[in-house]
């Protein structure tokens, strides 16, 4: 019915985005999912995740009846379809940090916006920010707050630079080398993650006067210059910086961290054989990793099994 939504990877400004730091979001393909109207009986997961869809295409009518919701959706075609058996099946893991909801809400705006962005024309200057309130709109079902920034990515299927919440559009990456000794890796943390808790504990924080220093001074500094160097394909400086930044979270973002993996977390501070960052809002799911030397990398974390996102 609907094509392939790709998973996302938000590589540089988890947090920071809410308080006007840059951020980098790329789409990660070994993982998708679809929308598909049953061509049979339903299986009992694709049941499930029909019965999922009820309550979410019921806050979306809500919008719709108080004429708030923004993306203009075909409202009776997309009930119709849901009492017919519409279900999503995705190979995304939920609550690990890859846009897992962010891949559901671009396939049903795709499927079911009566006009949605054209993407095989030359998108408009206002475009994409019209787009990521749109779907972030639709995503808040799920974590209370959204930015928007993760359905966007899916939708688009192209690196997404966010120099702040009203400034964002595509972007190229480095060219990188398939088989660098560098890389960019997932490590699972072994449980998923839930994104308002997390959302809530940074908005706490937020009230603390020490805290919000922070934000707009190391976090953004070092943030902003990650993204700068990687685009850039700048290696030295954007290690250089992400070992700042890794030792921020740590200290400043702990709640976030699973507490297993704090000293794994130091050990690369202190190896400089990597350096750990929150993947999404943290709490669970994936942790994302970046090092100059993949095979050190693997030694200093084995057991743990890295998931390679880039070789540069």
């Amino acid at each position: 019915m609907s094509p392939n939504y790709f998973a996302k990877i938000l590589l540089f400004g988890e947090y920071g985005i809410i308080k006007d730091a840059m951020g980098l979001s790329i789409p990660y393909r070994n993982y998708s999912g679809a929308l598909h109207l049953p061509e049979g009986a339903l299986t009992e997961s694709q049941r499930l995740s029909n019965a999922a869809l009820g309550p979410f295409v019921d806050y979306l009518q809500g919008l719709a009846y108080n004429g708030e919701l923004k993306a203009q959706l075909d409202m009776p075609r997309l009930q119709r379809d849901l009492s017919e058996g519409l279900f999503f099946e995705s190979s995304i893991p939920q609550g690990y940090g890859v846009g897992s909801s962010g891949a559901l809400v671009a396939a049903l705006y795709a499927e079911y916006a009566q006009q949605p962005l054209d993407l095989s024309q030359p998108i408009p200057a206002n475009g994409i920010s019209q787009l990521k309130e749109a779907l972030g709109q639709m995503e808040c079902y799920f974590h209370g707050k959204s930015s928007g920034i993760d359905p966007t990515i899916c939708y688009l299927q192209l690196p997404l630079l966010i120099r702040s919440k009203d400034d964002l559009g595509t972007v190229d990456l480095p060219l990188t080398e398939a088989q660098g000794k560098g890389a960019i890796f997932l490590l699972n943390s072994g449980n998923p993650g839930e994104t308002q808790p997390m959302v809530n504990i940074f908005m706490e924080k937020l009230k603390e006067e020490g805290f919000r220093k922070v934000m707009s001074g190391q976090f953004k500094k070092y943030n902003d210059a990650c993204v700068q160097a990687f685009l850039l394909g700048d290696w030295d400086p954007l290690f250089t910086n992400l070992k700042g930044l890794s030792r921020v979270a740590l200290e400043h973002f702990s709640p976030m961290i699973p507490s297993a993996f704090h000293a794994l977390w130091q050990k690369g501070i202190d190896s400089n054989a990597y350096y750990l960052k929150l993947c999404g809002s943290g709490g669970g799911g994936y942790i994302l990793g970046f090092t100059k030397d993949l095979d050190a990398a693997k030694a200093e974390l084995a057991p743990h099994q890295l998931d390679v996102v880039l070789r540069f």
